[in-house]
């Protein structure tokens, strides 16, 4: 039972520090209001945490493997939780760009720390369910903060929903400093990391490429699928918001069901596969709708919001899996690095595309990326790691 008290304390400090790194979307009608900018700066605001996170994961990632996820969990979202609370005191576009950066900086830990709980807790056949429900992490937070930031940010404005994302943080950092422990004994090989780097493994490259690809729709949708159901279908913020929340919740059983699939089958990239071609179908179907204005639109948009994220666990389980426990922590940071980066260039990109040729045009180039995915993902001669 104390494995799952850990993988708790993990995913309480990710869907915490989640509100503050990627819940301001939600809240992306207000952050253009509040600083009278266009629609793809106002995008760079809500993701400037993204920024941050591209910088730091990597040095998170070394002092986690050399120190563990205590002192990296407490610390990094701590931080977060002070950066947080300085910038709801702030007015500057540019420097609560640069206070939210370095707020991504700091809360990246949880991005990194959750992961490897996973790893040195949970033997292989246990791993794809742990995982999962690790990656809850994101999705439960955007659900509550699909929830609580629109309101809050109708009542209080954007320097409420930083209060809240503060607190939120600071309370997730003080239990996780407390209670956090190390694995009573060595948990087994996570699969077939060489000795030496394991970069010497086309496989790993394909993962982290296959995980950059499918970053693009679900940046797009997240970004601006609730300005999208204000500005196109004439929905209330807070009702879109709720739906988003909603579609969340169905994004956590979603990861959490393609874990045990992966648990049962002992594999990883093959379910992938079969999940990356069910969010083609679709995105298609989002891009119809989106471009007729018709009802098929807001359907597909919440489902998009439940299909993009449904395979994040598994590509970062088989990352974490080809690196082996020595270098876990340094491995699920670059893949999360690159994801980030991929954000970074995604979301301006979408929104003058949005701009230019609508939403439908946006998710277009989402689900051109899902497809360009197919041929990269590494499923032919995965061995089952069953045991």
């Amino acid at each position: 039972m104390k494995r799952w008290l850990m993988l708790a304390l993990g995913v309480n400090a990710h869907t915490s520090v989640t509100l503050g790194l990627g819940g301001l979307p939600l809240i992306l009608p207000e952050i253009q209001r509040h600083f009278e900018v266009s629609l793809p700066v106002a995008g760079i605001i809500a993701n400037a945490p993204a920024i941050g996170i591209l910088f730091a994961l990597v040095a998170w990632g070394a002092l986690a493997d050399r120190h563990g996820e205590r002192v990296v969990l407490g610390t990094g979202v701590g931080l977060a939780a002070v950066l947080f609370a300085v910038v709801a005191f702030v007015d500057r576009t540019w420097a609560v760009i640069a206070l939210l950066a370095l707020a991504g900086a700091a809360g990246s830990a949880a991005l990194v720390g959750g992961g490897r709980i996973v790893l040195r807790w949970f033997e292989p056949p246990e791993r794809g369910v742990a995982m999962g429900v690790r990656q809850v992490s994101f999705t439960l937070g955007m659900a509550i903060g699909a929830f609580v930031l629109p309101p809050v940010a109708r009542a209080h404005g954007l320097p409420g929903v930083l209060a809240v994302c503060a607190a939120l943080s600071l309370l997730a950092a003080v239990l996780a400093a407390i209670f956090l422990a190390e694995p009573p004994r060595t948990i087994s090989g996570p699969g077939t990391a060489p000795a030496g780097t394991p970069y010497r493994q086309p496989a790993l490259w394909r993962v982290h490429a296959t995980s950059a690809l499918h970053v693009a729709p679900q940046m797009v949708v997240s970004t601006y699928g609730v300005t999208c159901l204000v500005h196109l279908y004439g929905w209330d913020s807070v009702a879109a918001g709720q739906l988003f929340g909603v579609a969340a919740i169905g994004g956590a059983v979603v990861r959490i069901a393609a874990g045990r699939w992966s648990d049962r089958t002992g594999l990883r990239m093959r379910p992938l596969l079969l999940i990356t071609i069910a969010t083609l179908g679709v995105l298609v179907l989002l891009v119809t709708g989106t471009l007729t204005g018709g009802a098929l639109g807001p359907a597909m948009l919440a489902l998009a919001a439940v299909m993009t994220v449904a395979g994040n666990g598994l590509a970062y389980l088989a990352a974490g899996e080809l690196a082996g426990p020595a270098w876990a922590g340094r491995v699920l940071a670059t893949h999360n690095t690159i994801q980030n980066t991929v954000s970074l260039v995604i979301t301006p990109l979408a929104g003058v595309l949005i701009e230019h040729a609508g939403f439908w045009a946006g998710f277009a180039g989402g689900l051109a990326c899902a497809l360009l995915s197919l041929p990269v993902i590494p499923w032919r001669g995965e061995r089952s790691r069953k045991s």
